[in-house]
């Protein structure tokens, strides 16, 4: 593993904020997400940071008498594996990256963090906006301020000039790319992110074979932006470990994603909620940018690459591109509900574990989290109702643990 960031060595006395964990047990319909199973009338057992048991309310026995009812569905804690925490899905992405200084960037983080505990959402996956995440994800290590648990990329690296530059960190030539992905190694960063391409493919091929093999020499995973198929291929040929949004791709190379393994995390809110008239209204998106969003929604042909390789087999992860025009960090449901519209999840509990258990696997935390079973961190939330019937449940969060933690 490389070495940690310099914080990390930094003396303790006491949090600034810190929740009592201890003993609780939750009873309701539980969602394992170990595969379809659903138990009924089940329970949830935290003991400290984990989870103790996990099974049916019959099962409790004595320890039933000190039980919290939630009269609702109990469910892993949601991972959004695509997210933006210093954008905050109002003003312009561009104006925001150029010119929010370095305290804003920290509030709209730190707001956007409560906003996903309240949604449900126990880790996320920041995919880029400058630096601002590695210090979100030092301010909930260190207890400073209550949040999810966050995966940062730190800056997301592009070719000079590239594809949303002026959020980035620009590099150019094999030396730089190496030296762009220590810096963020060197800040704590989790995985690293590139901008494989936008209109055209970005990076030379010995830019993007140095920026991959630093990146796995310091012992951690690299994602790509790629949105349609030469792209998509090539990030994969040459060794990502993700692909993000995904987009149009031939049959060639669904078969090498597969024979790769290599998962798609698809974001479709950005569509979904700027096609909406009332949402394009109340963001002032003006009325061409809505009729495009509505024809492209309505059009299954834009989406027959990954609903094909989803067909096939190929991993498809839960993401929202939160803090998008019109993205709130809590958009959850939209995204999930035109996951199963589309097919490329089968189910309402196929949504769910795109962004639980496979989720887990994606981030490789499947040991830790993911789940609802003994032995892994209780970080999970309960919805009122249930969203194997209707996923617009989800959004009812009535309570949300985070290392076995009550944060919501």
């Amino acid at each position: 593993m490389p070495e940690q960031p310099a914080w990390r060595f930094q003396k303790i006395i006491a949090p600034m904020f810190e929740l009592p964990g201890g003993h609780t047990i939750l009873t309701g319909r539980v969602l394992t997400c170990r595969g379809d199973e659903v138990i009924e009338q089940g329970f949830v057992e935290i003991e400290g940071e984990q989870i103790k048991a996990v099974g049916s309310a019959t099962d409790l026995g004595e320890r039933g008498a000190s039980v919290v009812d939630t009269g609702g569905t109990i469910i892993p804690g949601l991972f959004n594996s695509h997210a933006h925490l210093a954008w905050d899905g109002v003003h312009d992405l561009a104006h925001q990256s150029i010119y929010d200084p370095p305290e804003i960037s920290a509030y709209k983080c730190a707001g956007n963090m409560l906003i996903s505990l309240r949604s449900g959402v126990t880790t996320v996956r920041d995919l880029g906006m400058h630096t601002a995440n590695l210090f979100a994800k030092q301010a909930v290590a260190q207890g400073i301020f209550p949040g999810p648990r966050v995966l940062a990329c730190g800056e997301a690296i592009v070719q000079t000039g590239g594809h949303t530059y002026w959020a980035c960190r620009e590099a150019s030539g094999a030396d730089e790319m190496r030296r762009a992905v220590r810096d963020q190694v060197r800040g704590g960063a989790d995985l690293i992110k590139i901008m494989a391409c936008h209109d055209t493919l970005e990076f030379t091929d010995a830019e993007l074979a140095a920026v991959i093999d630093e990146t796995h020499r310091n012992a951690i995973p690299i994602t790509a932006h790629a949105t349609y198929n030469d792209c998509i291929a090539r990030v994969v040929q040459f060794g990502v470990d993700c692909v993000e949004h995904g987009g149009s791709m031939s049959d060639d190379t669904i078969e090498l994603l597969l024979a790769k393994g290599t998962p798609i995390v698809t974001t479709f809110a950005p569509i979904v909620m700027q096609s909406q008239p009332e949402v394009a209204k109340k963001f002032n998106i003006p009325d061409w940018k809505l009729a495009e969003r509505q024809k492209a929604v309505a059009n299954p042909a834009r989406y027959e690459g990954l609903i094909k390789a989803a067909k096939a087999g190929v991993v498809i992860g839960f993401g929202t591109d939160a803090g998008s025009p019109a993205v709130g960090h809590n958009v959850i449901a939209p995204e999930m509900k035109f996951m199963v519209k589309l097919g490329v999840v089968a189910s309402n509990y196929g949504a769910i574990r795109s962004a639980t258990s496979v989720a887990a696997k994606i981030s490789r935390l499947e040991g830790k989290l993911g789940t609802l079973e003994a032995g892994k961190l209780a970080d999970l939330f309960v919805v009122e109702g249930n969203p194997l019937d209707d996923l617009d449940a989800i959004a009812n969060v009535k309570m949300t643990f985070v290392g076995g933690k009550r944060m919501v």
